[in-house]
């Protein structure tokens, strides 16, 4: 069990016991706030703030998520990632958006934003927007030199809003077709989207194909199609954000694919 999390249930507990001594009543399960989509705004709002995994690592221990990413800790993540509650996850919607958080208290907080990905799902009901953040990015809100000193304190409240996600100039978006991938069925983790980040609609087309046929969300930022006439290759692919942007990467996926492949496509979203 994670530092963050035995604090956490410490500290829920010693409000228990505050409450039955002094007649209030406990709320343990708090209402989720409303989602939080592309185009809210740039309003700061109110979350709560935990950390799992290991103090200086990447969240979980296999660099992965409930997104379908993997590698998380490596570039162009960098561990910068988070959990978000359902209303920032949103059902694997809300993969690769992007947010900026920070906190001023405990004296540790340094109150500058840094920026996090939502590559993850928490469940937890503690507050209407909880971020449960990798150990990098919880203390990437400390001050330099006191990051291990803000992770002790194991949850905090900080302030959130959405932003557009910025990647190096040659982070193209980038295509993943998953284990078991045929030509009747094939399955496709998108990611390192510019922009909104987030995708909530995909498209296939095959080689002679006129209009792109609509796959269907698997899980996380995994789409999927099942065809009983096998799809020819090359394919090309329409993504939509969630702000409503379309883009077409034509014939990126080869004749020849193989299932378990990663592909970079030359396509690039707008931040």
């Amino acid at each position: 069990m994670t530092w963050s999390r035995v604090a956490a249930q410490v500290a829920a507990v010693a409000v228990v016991v505050s409450a039955m001594v002094g007649g209030g009543r406990c709320m343990t399960n708090v209402a989720p706030g409303k989602n939080i989509t592309a185009t809210y705004g740039d309003e700061w709002l109110d979350a709560k703030a935990t950390w799992y995994g290991k103090p200086t690592g990447s969240g979980p221990d296999d660099n992965g998520g409930a997104c379908g990413y993997k590698d998380v800790d490596k570039e162009p993540f960098k561990g910068m990632i988070a959990c978000g509650n359902q209303p920032i996850f949103k059902d694997g919607l809300g993969c690769g958006s992007c947010f900026e958080i920070k906190c001023d208290k405990p004296a540790e907080c340094s109150n500058e934003p840094v920026t996090v990905f939502i590559t993850d799902m928490n469940y937890e009901k503690i507050a209407p927007y909880h971020f449960d953040l990798s150990g990098i990015a919880f203390g990437a809100m400390a001050k330099k030199g006191d990051e291990e000193k803000l992770r002790k304190a194991g949850e905090l409240e900080l302030k959130f809003r959405r932003v557009k996600c910025k990647y190096p100039a040659d982070t193209k978006i980038t295509f993943h077709i998953e284990k078991g991938s045929n030509p009747n069925y094939i399955a496709i983790l998108v990611k390192y989207v510019a922009g909104d980040g987030d995708i909530t609609g995909v498209g296939i087309k095959g080689k002679d194909a006129k209009e792109f046929e609509p796959m269907k969300q698997s899980w996380g930022a995994i789409w999927r199609i099942d065809t009983p006439k096998p799809l020819e290759g090359p394919l090309s692919l329409e993504l939509t954000t969630e702000g409503g942007t379309k883009l077409v990467a034509d014939d990126v996926i080869p004749k020849d694919w193989k299932a378990d492949s990663v592909i970079k496509s030359d396509l690039q979203a707008k931040e």
